[in-house]
């Protein structure tokens, strides 16, 4: 028994040295939590701030800008009137009749028929209306999923009429959804030639899905055309012009670029129905409407009233890329239409328009005012050029017939333009067989920037934080220009604009950054979204008639966006880049403008980080940092209308000492630090 007592004695007290010595070990070493772990881990990032790996370009974080989701018409462009022109395929759709019109008094009031006059140009068609009873007839427009009109602002009417025979003039009211009248205006019309009339409404009261009323007073015939109603408050106030609140969420990125104007709508599912640009410049009367190849591309989002009005054209997105001093990279059809839907292809002997119209484009962007696209630029208000630099040849095509198209243009625009930085496409997807050709003929050709578009689950993302660390230094570089996580599946309706896709898309982005002398512009896509009238999900910004709001995934664009740097600087741990070890990705750089230095951290773990900055290559680092924060336990969290910034930065004090500084992570977060620093050592 005594013997039996030993025994149990010495054991408890080789456990005990045991757990005294794994607690010594715990406070000499790190811990290392994995993914998912609860314990805090503790981290030493070193950096040498002296050593700058190489230059990010101001073009890194831009804008992909595409007409879905009711983005320009009903959208970005401010225009409240739907088929202002009665251009439609249905030209009166969006126009309506009301039955109290049809009789009154048992007399006919008065009846619309739209007119085609002009088969063979842009504006062919206008309205005849045929007022028969005093005070009788009424038209109503009900805009894009209604109209937003708010108290105490004003609203400017303008259009065009004649007066065929009587004496008419119009009533026309702001209303609610109800019918309660907002504010009105009367417009007398005299004379049988086309005139411009305009006048204003000061709203009186706010409606979400609001519509305008015409009623006619007298008797007569009227013909009417561009019926247009804009707020006066627009984007730089200019005169129907750009939804202030939405430009002002793209001007908040700070973006390097703006590429335009898609995206699929350049292919269109045939090449009739494809994207030109000449036909989107010049007077706005005078631009072709022609339907939105998304207007019925999902069976899930039918939108048979989705078409272009081109109000906002090529001129104004090379307009609105100087006000966001972004550099404009637009998008040209290279002869083939959307493979996914019809796969036209222009026999190569009938490529030369198609290739024209790249050159005509750069001289209108860039040529003097007295060739001949330079001068339509000169004409519609802006005579210096816009100095476009890029060009994009194709949207997302691939196999041989896209390379053979491709050469064709890249010879035509070098031979005039030696300057110009031709964008190209690798096809719709990150990698397979339709992927490895054109990257592979690409690279035969000398590209010089290759467009790469990835829609996958957050996994994907997080798994290939490192996949530019294994790119060719010396082959072309890359445009990331499309990406987004989808909660779902690809084109579902029921992806969401969560924290988790946006977390794996901040952890991808610390890739790009790392390999900024690969990648050199990067964009998240689309970019906009109706409430009412979507077709895709997910997107960087959602709005209504009268709100708007950026999702998680747009607050994380704009921490990169805003916090870009000027070089990106090696920062490893263990020697090592961080690219999702124990759940860590990081980059560093160095902004040597504001002479600071900028740490990305996105942590994906359950548990808070400690994290120790062991900086060298400067002269001493300023006491006091700064630190934002885009944070959230809840992976399934989103924004909304009803909150709009739930999960958006905040920002806090940091203090430094010396060359190093102890900071930590929250979990499931993207965190930027900015430290000054008075030199660099050289």
């Amino acid at each position: 028994m005594q013997r039996m007592t030993n025994v149990l004695r010495l054991l408890c007290l080789v456990v005990c040295l045991g757990l005294l010595q794994a607690c010594a070990d715990s406070y000499s070493r790190p811990l290392k939590a994995e993914v998912g772990g609860e314990a805090a881990a503790e981290h030493v990032y070193k950096v040498d701030a002296s050593d700058a790996v190489a230059e990010i370009q101001p073009t890194m974080y831009g804008i992909f800008f595409e007409d879905i989701n009711f983005a320009a018409d009903g959208g970005i462009y401010a225009e409240m009137i739907k088929n202002r022109s009665f251009e439609f395929d249905e030209p009166m759709m969006g126009w309506e009749q009301p039955e109290s019109n049809r009789f009154s008094m048992n007399e006919n009031s008065g009846f619309a028929m739209p007119v085609k006059a002009n088969p063979d140009e842009a504006n062919k068609n206008f309205l005849r209306v045929d007022v028969k009873a005093e005070n009788g007839y009424r038209l109503t427009n009900s805009g894009y999923r209604g109209m937003g009109i708010r108290e105490g602002s004003q609203y400017n009417l303008s259009l065009m009429a004649r007066v065929m025979e009587g004496d008419v003039s119009l009533n026309v009211m702001l209303k609610d959804s109800t019918g309660q009248e907002l504010g009105r205006t009367t417009v007398s019309l005299s004379g049988s030639d086309w005139n411009k009339y305009e006048s204003a409404i000061t709203a009186n009261g706010t409606a979400m899905k609001g519509h305008v009323e015409i009623a006619f007073e007298g008797t007569g015939t009227v013909d009417l055309d561009m019926v247009s109603m804009f707020p006066a408050d627009t984007w730089k106030n200019r005169p129907q012009g750009l939804r202030k609140d939405l430009v002002q969420l793209l001007a908040d990125l700070d973006p390097g670029f703006l590429r335009f104007p898609g995206g699929c709508i350049v292919e269109g599912r045939t090449l009739d129905r494809r994207y030109q640009w000449k036909k989107t410049v010049g007077d706005i009367e005078n631009r072709f409407t022609l339907i939105n190849r998304w207007n019925t591309e999902f069976d899930h989002r039918p939108t048979p009233d989705y078409f272009q009005s081109f109000g906002l054209g090529f001129f104004e997105y090379f307009q609105l890329s100087e006000d966001l001093g972004a550099e404009p990279l637009p998008i040209l059809s290279c002869g083939m239409a959307c493979q996914f839907n019809t796969a036209q292809l222009v026999p190569m002997d009938e490529l030369d328009p198609y290739v024209q119209d790249a050159l005509d484009l750069i001289e209108f962007a860039n040529g003097p005012v007295s060739s001949e696209w330079g001068k339509l630029r000169a004409d519609m208000g802006h005579p210096e050029p816009f100095n476009m630099k890029y060009i994009g040849i194709g949207n997302e095509q691939w196999g041989p017939e896209y390379i053979k198209r491709y050469k064709e243009f890249e010879k035509a625009i070098k031979s005039q333009y030696p300057d110009m930085i031709i964008v190209s496409g690798s096809g719709p997807y990150p990698d397979g067989e339709m992927f490895d050709y054109g990257m592979a003929e690409l690279k035969k050709l000398n590209a010089e920037i290759i467009d790469e578009h990835y829609y996958r689950n957050p996994e994907w993302f997080l798994e290939n934080a490192d996949r530019y660390d294994k790119y060719d230094r010396n082959g072309p570089k890359i445009f990331a220009g499309e990406y987004a996580a989808q909660s779902v599946a690809i084109a579902s309706p029921d992806n969401k604009n969560n924290w988790n896709c946006a977390l794996s898309e901040a952890a991808f982005m610390t890739g790009l950054e790392r390999n900024a002398e690969v990648v050199q512009l990067t964009s998240y896509a689309p970019l906009f979204a109706h409430a009412d009238g979507w077709q895709w999900t997910p997107d960087l910004i959602w709005f209504n008639n009268l709100e708007a709001y950026g999702t998680p995934n747009y607050y994380v664009q704009k921490l990169f966006s805003t916090n870009r740097g000027t070089h990106v600087l090696e920062l490893t741990d263990e020697s090592q880049a961080i690219t999702g070890q124990e759940g860590m990705y990081a980059t560093a750089a160095k902004d040597e403008e504001a002479k600071e230095l900028i740490f990305k951290v996105v942590n994906v773990n359950n548990a808070e980080q400690a994290i120790t900055f062991d900086v060298s290559g400067v002269n001493g680092l300023q006491r006091k940092g700064k630190k934002l924060v885009l944070h959230s336990d809840n992976m399934q969290q989103v924004n909304s209308f009803e909150n709009p910034k739930q999960l958006s930065p905040s920002e806090e004090e940091i203090k430094v000492k010396g060359d190093q500084f102890e900071v930590s992570v929250a979990p499931h977060s993207l965190t930027v630090f900015r430290v000054g620093y008075k030199d660099l050592v050289n």
